[in-house]
């Protein structure tokens, strides 16, 4: 009796693709170029300035966070990435970079040259947050610290390279500043702040009922329209400012107006680490007075945090200032600003091959070619010419050398000038040399 055909066939089993986790994201080739735009931006701007490169780890203890970020913020509560590593140690995954870089100011004895000591970062950090447009649980940013350098006129230099940088990018942005006082000031700020809030209790969203008790202020620049609307009559942490924090924002500003840099001073402006005293700023989208940013609009963030390194066991007042900016805001905004990045170099020469003993020849061609310093790019893995013609119009380079059976034999190639069309077979030996005279190179 025949089985039927039917029976016999077994279904496919389909394997599901894995794919990114929430608020993860690839960075594919197309994107790059605004990435390398910001990169190359950003290592300029660090070089103009006199700031060195540091790169720690991604992955630290976990005390280093608690201790310097606060137990009390979002940050440690609610999505720093934490975990029991196989040594059983309490390790994280870095939520941000100015608590690593004090670690290794005072691992590395930094404190013996001269100061300030100028460091700047660039790499992902991770923060189990709500994803939303330009926040990432895996973010990348850019950062600058200062570390040993007290007077005001840093914090005014700092502001200063951020705005310039977006400006390089070609970024329409302003800056809004505050002062936040000492430790001891916000104590007593923080009283009256309480007593106004308690009155409006009701009315607070979630997250402001619990920062009532725990992080009070964190009322101030919470994105709830209502709460906004309630904290806009808020007490002002400027009018308990003691004398000397007085001094050092009055000072800022008046650097501020020498240096022309347009600024808005922001009484609601705090920022949610605990480290930060005195100094505290925005680096925000310029698009006109009625534009609506959104909640998360801050390209760019900073402050002074004076306490940070004795706090971690390095020398007693030793002033700190810093800045970071989200890489992935900072792209966003190019693109809502129309902004394109500049062209990738074009290559010099595409190197195209036809047939197996070709292509073979042509891979150490090509290594010739590029060792002689030119920018040569390949499609290898295209057989056809016609193909391999098309990857050279799109990459738009000024030569396509053509390697085929025939000049392999006769040991010639084929170099066309893509923009006129012409052609000419050469000896292979003078290959180099002939490159080199169509380019004007010695």
């Amino acid at each position: 009796m025949a089985t039927d055909k039917k029976e016999e066939e077994k279904p496919v089993k389909r394997v599901k693709t894995p794919e990114t986790l929430r608020g993860m994201k690839d960075i594919l080739p197309d994107e790059q170029i605004y990435w390398e735009y910001f990169r190359r931006k950003a290592r300029e701007i660090s070089a103009a300035y006199s700031f060195g490169r540091i790169d720690m780890p991604i992955l630290e203890d976990e005390k280093l966070f608690v201790r310097t970020v606060g137990k009390q913020t979002d940050i440690v509560e609610k999505e720093m990435y934490n975990f029991i590593d196989k040594g059983e140690s309490k390790v994280a995954l870095r939520p941000e970079a100015t608590a690593s870089v004090a670690r290794a100011y005072i691992n590395h004895g930094m404190l013996n040259l001269p100061q300030p000591v100028k460091l700047w970062y660039m790499g992902p950090m991770f923060r189990y947050d709500r994803p939303q447009s330009g926040r990432y649980r895996q973010f990348h940013q850019y950062g600058l610290e200062v570390i040993g350098g007290p007077d005001s006129v840093v914090d005014a230099q700092l502001i200063l390279i951020a705005v310039r940088l977006f400006e390089d990018l070609g970024l329409k942005v302003k800056v809004e500043i505050n002062s936040i006082g000492t430790a001891t000031t916000r104590q007593e700020y923080k009283i009256e702040l309480i007593a106004y809030a308690r009155k409006h209790r009701k009315e607070l969203c979630e997250d402001c009922t619990r920062r009532l008790s725990r992080n009070p202020l964190r009322l101030l620049d919470c994105k709830q329209d209502a709460c906004r609307v309630i904290m806009k009559d808020a007490p002002q942490i400027i009018d308990w400012l003691d004398e000397d924090s007085k001094q050092h924002f009055m000072q800022l500003i008046e650097y501020l107006d020498e240096i022309s840099v347009p600024y808005v001073l922001n009484p609601h402006l705090v920022r949610g680490l605990d480290y930060y005293n005195r100094t505290v700023f925005e680096v925000v989208p310029d698009r006109g007075d009625d534009a609506d940013l959104g909640s998360q609009s801050a390209l760019a963030a900073g402050g002074r945090y004076d306490g940070l390194v004795e706090q971690m066991g390095g020398r007693e007042e030793t002033a700190a200032v810093g800045l970071a900016v989200g890489i992935e805001r900072a792209i966003l905004e190019m693109k809502q600003q129309d902004v394109e990045p500049p062209a990738l170099p074009r290559p010099d020469i595409f190197f195209a091959q036809i047939g197996a003993e070709a292509r073979r020849a042509a891979l150490q061609h090509f290594e010739d070619v590029r060792a002689a310093g030119f920018h040569v790019v390949e499609a290898f893995g295209k057989s056809s010419l016609k193909g391999q013609l098309e990857a050279a119009n799109k990459e738009n380079a000024r030569f396509t050398v053509i390697l085929g059976q025939l000049e392999v034999q006769d040991n010639t190639i084929i170099v066309r000038d893509m923009e006129s069309g012409a052609q000419e077979t050469i000896p292979m030996e003078q290959m180099i040399d002939y490159l080199k005279k169509e380019m004007g190179r010695k």
